[in-house]
């Protein structure tokens, strides 16, 4: 399968030396319990992400992220004191043959017993959007989502962002757009009635999801977008490379942007937004007298 790795996978280590599934079960509560499991149950405690009576839709792209939370979910409903339903999901917006047989293969190892349907996205996008396609297919993907998280009679849609995720969007905004927005742990849905987002990987960094892969020995799946794998400088992979060579300089910078979402003085802005309204602060400037 080796000429599938030009078209979405991502492989770490040999294929036969993959994991028996209780030993990978195993190790996100006892090798991974600081850096992986103890984070996921801190953000869900923290922001009230799984409650009780919940049903959630778990997004599974078949990438490193997905499938580690899809175990962490299923590890929460059996040691968890919280009852709650699972739906997992796994959207097909179009991929190779051979990369839809390999996300099989991966959920079956698991025991991951996903719901695949397909979405026809790429297909749509590399027509409306063929220049720059991130932003409309990730639009797009959230969407069909959503409705399938809906359709499925579930509150909650669950999908992989991690914290690293979270710094990269927060100097993506501040760079790119101008703006100070960062990437939420949860959120209500604008366009489907009592759904939620949640983002239960909050607080787990990249660099051990990838450990506990490569531990694993499963073999995730990559964007698998042929037409975004030909573009070249990509944004946020920039914005990865740079918040990669800021930390030589200043230690404990990424903790740093990550905070400042949580540390924002609205005393000392110069304007903000709120349900669609912008504020200047000189709105409220001689209310201070």
């Amino acid at each position: 399968m080796s000429n599938i790795a030009g078209q979405g996978c991502e492989r770490l280590i040999p294929e036969e030396d993959k994991k028996p599934l209780k030993e990978i079960e195993r190790s996100i509560v006892k090798r991974y319990r600081k850096p992986i499991w103890s984070k996921f149950v801190k953000a869900i405690k923290e922001y009230n992400l799984v409650e009780e009576g919940d049903k959630i839709a778990v997004a599974i792209s078949g990438g490193k992220d997905s499938i580690l939370m899809a175990k962490l979910f299923q590890e929460l409903q059996r040691h968890g004191q919280v009852n709650f339903e699972l739906e997992f999901i796994a959207m097909d917006p179009g991929y190779h043959p051979q990369i839809k047989e390999l996300l099989k293969d991966n959920l079956e190892y698991l025991n991951i017993n996903a719901q695949i349907y397909d979405s026809g996205i790429f297909g749509v996008v590399d027509k409306m959007a063929k220049d720059y396609p991130c932003y409309l297919c990730a639009r797009m993907r959230r969407g069909s989502l959503y409705a399938k998280a809906k359709e499925l009679g579930c509150n909650k849609l669950a999908l992989g962002h991690h914290y690293n995720d979270v710094i990269e969007t927060t100097l993506l905004n501040v760079l790119y757009a101008g703006n100070f927005k960062t990437m939420l742990p949860k959120l209500k849905a604008k366009n489907f009635e009592n759904l939620e987002l949640i983002r239960p990987l909050y607080y787990v960094e990249e660099e051990a999801i990838k450990r506990f892969i490569n531990y694993s020995g499963i073999w995730p799946l990559n964007c698998a977008c042929m037409i975004a794998a030909k573009k070249i400088g990509n944004k946020r992979y920039e914005i990865k490379e740079l918040i990669k060579e800021l930390k030589t300089k200043f230690d404990g910078v990424d903790k740093s942007i990550f905070k400042s979402a949580s540390n924002v003085s609205m005393d000392s802005i110069l304007g903000w937004e709120k349900d669609e309204v912008k504020y200047s602060f000189l709105d409220f400037y001689d209310d201070e007298e």
